[in-house]
């Protein structure tokens, strides 16, 4: 779906949901933000600076982060390994003498977003031999580990039931308190818990945008997305 005349700003430290109907164009702005698709007109700042058509890799390394709507771990690693790359991977070892000191460093880093995420107990466990909540928590430690300025979460609870998803959203509370984000999410209730300010997209443009209780309280919004 197209992104058409689309205008909205995400403050430091809030949190923005995202959503609309099935083709709204929600993954599309995402794919815009981090490069994956180029915007064949306007533009897209971030920290003051047009990266309108910088390449996803630049992008990331000015702090854009992003999860999928399908999990994108190393399944044939460990929960430490995945961490550790991730930690690794935001790190330059150019000077020999101070190369021991980087890897404590990197070692420190993973260990403390394991205690943050919950699953320092499961830090040997092999990916692909966890619950899929679990998985989706580590996709967002692994985000996280890249120090990001703005974290961008697709349908972080695609695949839960209701009761794994409210689940998930104590666990995402607690990780994500004070850091910018940028939300895409059709359960509703994840919605409303987490964020703190709402963007409705409908056919590729805003629909509405305002506080949860706001949206809630909208028409149009009910009428094309919500339901009477």
């Amino acid at each position: 779906m197209a992104v058409n005349y689309a205008s909205l700003s995400v403050n430091k430290g809030e949190l923005r949901a995202l959503i609309g109907p099935n083709g709204a164009g929600k993954t599309t702005l995402l794919n815009l933000i981090t490069g994956i698709h180029t915007a064949s007109s306007g533009t897209i700042r971030f920290k003051g600076e047009d990266i309108t058509r910088l390449p996803p890799d630049r992008i990331s390394r000015r702090g854009i982060s992003r999860t999928l709507q399908v999990t994108s771990l190393f399944s044939g690693l460990t929960v430490y390994e995945n961490v550790w790359a991730a930690v690794q991977s935001r790190k330059r070892f150019f000077n020999p003498f101070v190369r021991a000191e980087a890897w404590k460093d990197v070692a420190g880093k993973t260990e403390a977003m394991l205690e943050l995420t919950g699953l320092s107990d499961k830090a040997r466990t092999v990916c692909s031999e966890l619950s899929y909540g679990d998985q989706r928590i580590l996709e967002m430690g692994i985000a996280l580990s890249t120090e990001p300025d703005l974290l961008l979460l697709d349908e972080p609870t695609a695949g839960l039931s209701t009761r794994e998803s409210m689940g998930l959203v104590k666990r995402m509370r607690a990780m994500l308190g004070g850091r910018t984000i940028l939300l895409v999410e059709h359960d509703m209730g994840v919605v409303m818990e987490l964020s703190d300010r709402i963007t409705v997209l409908h056919y590729g443009e805003v629909l509405a945008e305002g506080t949860p209780a706001e949206i809630m309280a909208n028409a149009e919004v009910h009428k094309v997305y919500l339901g009477s």
